[in-house]
């Protein structure tokens, strides 16, 4: 029933993971991406892939719903996204950023790919400069950022209804 909900919206969502080290957190993204409707994950930089078992143990399987590629550069794969017609969206906090709630707002006309960045170093500079849209999650507590799965869960809610 979920799945018709986002085929009948015609919205195609793909994940963009840069520089994720966690497998764990890999996995459980892989989760939440099936459960909003993404069709495929972006695996660039060190971000682990499907092949490791932790990954796969986390998923529990939804790796096989999701398909998934592996690039070592995520600039270059967004450069290439883009010529193909997809809205980058890049889930950071940042000058340019606006609140995730706005995301309702956004005509998404085009296919997306929501970008989330290592959770040390954040979304690569560079591609921040590529996306279309920057939106960031107001935090109420002492703590700047949330655990990337969490805010992929957040924002892949957000960009699919």
């Amino acid at each position: 029933m979920v799945r018709e909900e986002f085929k009948w919206q015609g919205k195609k969502l793909a994940v963009l993971l840069d520089n994720i080290r966690s497998a764990w957190n890999v996995g459980s993204i892989f989760r939440s991406a099936d459960g909003f409707g993404f069709t495929h994950a972006y695996l660039c930089g060190i971000t682990p892939t499907p092949e490791n078992d932790s990954v796969k143990k986390t998923s529990l399987g939804a790796e096989d719903f999701v398909t998934w590629s592996y690039h070592k550069d995520a600039v270059n794969l967004v450069m290439e996204l883009k010529l193909e017609g997809w809205m980058v969206v890049a889930l950071e906090e940042d000058e340019r950023a606006v609140p995730i709630s706005q995301l309702t707002d956004f005509p998404f006309t085009s296919p997306v790919v929501l970008i989330t960045g290592s959770e040390v170093a954040g979304v690569d500079p560079e591609l921040l400069g590529l996306a279309d849209k920057i939106v960031y999650i107001p935090m109420h507590g002492q703590k700047r950022s949330f655990n990337v799965a969490v805010a992929f869960g957040v924002a892949a809610f957000s960009v699919s209804t």
